[in-house]
């Protein structure tokens, strides 16, 4: 911390005229830093009692009345189902007084008020242009560093001119003191010169050896001031008065003696004329909207999908989903275990994604309903996996090609109805389903070819989309049929036809090797296996 630094904290910061609190996220205050605009959002003040929420200050400039009429809006529309009731009780003893009630006393309040803060004017921006006329004498705007740096210099160049001022004075006293003293030594000649010569002045200067001013000094004496021109009193000024030069020129000759003056007299100003900030600046979470989804109970669904595209949602998670009605010519495709407040993913042959809300799937007891009257892939484009877990859960991409990434399953994520390009898919190659590795360790691959490798989870990239890097080598036209995440306690199961190889322990090293290689040849009779397990 460099001393200007040191001598900003102590420069008092301007209050707003409001009590609401200054909610200044890093990255704004960062630009106002920066380029000396930006914004202050101001939150209002609550506290919360059994089931209500009492609002006690609001943002400048905001009527209560505006806030209470969004809120009803939002309760109307039932988008706030969690609130039953808002009323104004603010009077002469209690200028704002919003009471928020709850549905219950078991309602995240919390949750509820940054809901309420992203979406009403319960915080609300403060606009902040520093824009002014700088040390130069010209306009410009400033960022709040630039701003204190030069008021730090102006801060100086005032003390200094201060400090000069009560030098040059005291220099003067010590110089008229000085002669003054020699006037005492010898007060009878003085006397005498000044009664018997015309022109005093310069005799005294001739006969002393003082300067003008001094003699000038001596000649302003008056009679009864004589007598008080003792050299105890003149020695005991002289002393008091070359202490404070002495210190003066300290202070201005030793840049740190100086801005420790200026700390301690803004120390002594800010007790002095100093209140309780009104407005207090707190660090707080950024105000979050709650989503439509998030407001539904969260209840067990299977949503299952068909080679067909037709898409549909069951209650609970032990669905029987390969056994379910389908259309005539149409059968079961994939499958996926989640809740009802949750967002369900889509996977093409082409890699892309696409996103629904589970509440807004067809039930069960039906057919179901095409995939294509929600979304809209591309003409022949056929989906090949639904997919569920949870936003920050990671899982593996990837190609026959033989290419793939890691990622979390938030990157799916996507509003768009022609979904969006997730993962890259090389030529006369297609997308493989997607497979969780969450707490997982390594990734086994199977080519058509018949080899198995087994690699390490830490070596794959982390990309939010695109086509990842190289798994395993691959000759001519072999492709990657399938692959597994797995811990390496755990048991593999090759699957070729009606044959199942189990292989675990000491006969998965045979296959362990860095991405990119080759792998190793499954033993005769499977090297035309098409599938992975793992046996949990």
């Amino acid at each position: 911390q460099t001393s200007d630094e040191k001598l900003a904290e102590y420069i008092p910061a301007p209050d707003l005229p409001t009590k609401a609190e200054i909610i200044t996220p890093p990255e704004e205050l960062l630009k106002i830093q920066t380029t000396g605009r930006g914004s202050y959002r101001m939150r209002a003040v609550y506290t919360i009692e059994k089931n209500e929420i009492v609002i006690t200050e609001l943002p400048y400039q905001v009527s209560g009345s505006k806030v209470i009429t969004q809120i009803a809006d939002q309760m109307q529309a039932k988008k706030l189902p969690l609130v039953v009731d808002v009323r104004d009780e603010s009077d002469h003893e209690n200028p704002t007084r919003l009471v928020i009630v709850l549905r219950s006393n078991r309602i995240d309040a919390e949750a509820v008020m940054s809901h309420l803060f992203a979406t009403t004017d319960l915080e609300s921006s403060y606009r902040v242009n520093l824009n002014m006329i700088g040390e130069d004498g010209r306009p410009q705007v400033k960022s709040i560093r630039r701003i204190l740096l030069e008021w730090i210099e102006i801060r100086k160049k005032t003390v200094t001119r201060r400090l000069q001022y009560h030098l040059n004075r005291i220099e003067k006293r010590l110089h008229i003191l000085a002669g003054l003293l020699i006037a005492y030594l010898d007060i009878d000649t003085v006397i005498r010169i000044i009664r018997e010569e015309d022109q005093p002045k310069p005799v005294l200067m001739e006969h002393f050896n003082i300067d003008e001013i001094q003699a000038e000094a001596i000649l302003e004496l008056k009679l009864r001031h004589l007598a008080k021109l003792e050299e105890m009193e003149i020695r005991h000024e002289q002393d008091e008065l070359s202490a404070k030069a002495a210190i003066i020129r300290e202070q201005l000759e030793n840049p740190e003696s100086l801005k420790n003056l200026i700390i301690s007299e803004l120390k002594e100003d800010a007790k002095k004329f100093g209140d309780e900030r009104r407005s207090p600046i707190v660090a707080r979470a950024e105000a979050v909207q709650i989503k439509e989804q998030d407001l539904m109970p969260a209840e067990t669904v299977t949503v299952v999908l068909s080679e067909a595209g037709w898409v549909r949602e069951a209650k609970g998670a032990d669905v029987d989903a390969e056994n379910l009605n389908y259309r005539a010519g149409d059968q079961y495709l994939s499958h996926a275990v989640g809740k009802t407040n949750q967002r369900v993913y889509f996977l093409d042959e082409t890699g892309r994604s696409y996103a629904l809300p589970i509440s807004n799937l067809p039930s069960a007891r039906g057919l179901g309903d095409p995939l294509s009257s929600k979304l809209s892939p591309a003409s022949g484009v056929s989906f090949i996996q639904v997919y569920l877990d949870d936003d920050e859960s990671e899982l593996i991409a990837a190609s026959s090609a033989g290419y793939g990434f890691k990622t979390q399953t938030k990157q799916l994520d996507t509003n768009a109805k022609a979904g969006k390009t997730f993962l890259t898919v090389p030529d006369k190659a297609k997308a493989l389903p997607l497979i969780s590795a969450q707490n997982m360790t390594h990734l086994a691959v199977l080519s058509s070819a018949g080899r198995l490798l087994i690699l390490d989870l830490a070596e794959l990239p982390n990309l939010n989309k695109g086509k990842g890097n190289k798994l395993i080598q691959l000759e001519g036209k072999e492709q990657i049929l399938s692959m597994t995440t797995l811990n390496l306690d755990e048991i593999i199961q090759v699957v070729a036809g009606q044959q199942h190889l189990k292989l675990k322990g000491d006969d998965l090293q045979k296959y362990m090797g860095k991405r990119a290689s080759k792998g190793q040849l499954l033993p005769r009779g499977y090297q035309k296996a098409n599938k992975l397990l793992i046996q949990r």
